[in-house]
């Protein structure tokens, strides 16, 4: 079996590594953000925890295998392209092993407070330190080179107006919930271990549904970003590239790189210093890395390019090209299609080329590389599932009752998840990863404020700090954790 997937033993092992290491941070990312969508339904007794769980956990299963995957190779996109590139390197395991560790460290510290902290913060965290360590340690970088500040800033656009938007949109919900439902039994807070009238339960049933099945199609995508990503560094001849892609798409892809590629013949591709794949590969890198187009990017495209016609010349199905050849098929492909979306948001696409030809014909690069396998969305809601089943409580009993100064009415919590299903949702759409906990713990937070309950200082004042460290330990952590990978793989291990 190692044989056929063209690996030895060592690396299979290390490969089982990864992967137990990927899951491990979605199974603590159950601690914290699975644990939400089931808080309300515990805490009112509308569900006994077993149950709570199962059918959240059923429902995050269900969000991640219909989620479209942006959100998941949005958050490749933040990491050092060179790395990205060469993740099956000394250098690209050190980046991945850091990545996680440090994510898992920090989680699990504020878990044991029983502090609801973002692991989505916790993940981008750990990406910016690796990036800036890595550009610290490159020669020919600049410090911050390789990282990917566009998507870093609109990231954390979305991670900041995500809990502000819960804040707010739950408060008036409430309140307008008020105004328009006059049952005073659904402004109650539970009473002993009394479940709520039958209609109550199913409203705060629904929302938990909305609010797991949300969290799984947006939560769960972060690591299977990285599973996909590991799997291709290690696993090149099996996972480079999409094996179920159909004859008829890689026509219709062999076409179009035909036709881009003699959009592109005006380029001197050869008197320009991209005469050569490896030279063209470091020159595409350099524009993706800094962003400054020179006088070889277009021709290292065009040469990059050429080299995709060559790949899908005659190509029907992808298990006909050698295993070896995959990967640098892949190489070419990832090269070109990021490029070409990298000069036409920065609109430094030239005159020459149609903007729209370019996009759809990038879009179906992208296709071919962005694709995550079936397994690894199911092993991911078990992750998810599993480590909401242990960790729940410790979250329950803060978002429940140490938010507000009173405890958590049906209604504050059926509003907080109905907000927080529609916000994660709008974030799904656009491909942002924006973090569950923020989100409901803000809209309890709002409906407390509006309810003229108030919160509670401490407790809040805590959260708060969660969330304004999580970014900076993360980065440190994720930097640190860089350089000790680094020289552990390097100058330890002796892996190139």
């Amino acid at each position: 079996m190692l044989t056929s997937l063209g690996i030895d033993v060592p690396t299979a092992v290390l490969l089982c590594l990864a992967l137990a290491l990927a899951l491990s941070f979605e199974f603590v990312n159950g601690f914290h953000d699975t644990a939400n969508a089931v808080a309300t339904v515990i805490y009112t007794h509308t569900l006994k925890p077993a149950q709570a769980v199962v059918w959240s956990g059923c429902w995050n299963l269900i969000g991640v295998l219909t989620s479209s995957g942006a959100v998941a190779f949005g958050i490749v996109a933040l990491l050092p392209v060179e790395l990205v590139i060469n993740v099956g390197s000394g250098a690209g395991f050190a980046m991945v092993f850091a990545l996680l560790v440090s994510a898992i460290v920090w989680n699990l510290g504020t878990w044991y407070l029983g502090l609801p902290a973002s692991s989505s913060h916790t993940l981008i965290g750990s990406i910016v330190g690796v990036g800036l360590m890595n550009s610290l340690l490159s020669p020919d970088s600049a410090f911050g080179d390789g990282v990917n500040w566009t998507k870093v800033a609109d990231t954390v656009k979305a991670l900041v107006l995500s809990p502000l938007i819960g804040f707010v949109f739950a408060a008036l919900l409430l309140l307008l919930a008020k105004a328009l439902l006059r049952r005073p039994e659904l402004y109650k807070a539970p009473e002993g271990n009394a479940p709520p009238p039958i209609w109550i339960r199913s409203l705060l049933v629904l929302t938990c549904t909305g609010v797991s099945f949300a969290h799984g199609s947006n939560d769960g995508q972060k690591g299977m970003g990285l599973i996909v990503l590991i799997l291709v560094g290690i696993v090149p001849a099996a996972f480079a590239l999409n094996m179920s892609a159909s004859a008829d798409s890689l026509q219709q892809l062999s076409s179009a790189a035909v036709v881009f590629s003699q959009s592109l013949q005006p380029q001197p591709a050869a008197t320009a210093g991209a005469s050569d794949a490896d030279t063209a590969h470091r020159q595409l890198t350099l524009y993706l890395r800094t962003g400054h187009i020179s006088d070889t990017t277009m021709p290292a495209l065009a040469l990059a390019n050429q080299r995709v016609v060559g790949g899908l010349e005659d190509v029907k199905d992808l298990s006909s090209v050698p295993a070896m050849q995959r990967r640098s098929l892949r190489l070419d492909i990832y090269l070109v299609s990021e490029t070409l979306a990298r000069l036409i948001k920065a609109k430094q696409l030239p005159a020459t080329l149609d903007a729209r030809a370019a996009g759809s014909y990038q879009k179906s690069l992208k296709a071919l590389t962005n694709y995550i396998p079936l397994w690894v969305k199911v092993a991911v809601a078990l992750a998810l599932g599993l480590g909401t089943m242990i960790g729940w409580k410790r979250i329950v009993v803060t978002v429940g009752e140490k938010i507000g100064k009173a405890h958590l009415t049906y209604a504050q919590g059926a509003c907080a998840e109905l907000v927080a299903f529609g916000t994660i949702e709008a974030a799904d759409i656009l491909g942002l990863p924006v973090s569950t906990t923020h989100v409901l713990s803000s809209g309890i937070a709002g409906t407390m404020v509006a309810n003229g309950s108030g919160i509670q200082k401490e407790t809040v004042r805590n959260i708060i700090l969660a969330w304004v460290l999580t970014l900076p330990v993360c980065v440190l952590l994720g930097a640190a954790l860089f350089a000790a990978g680094l020289f552990f793989v390097l100058r330890v291990a002796g892996v190139p």
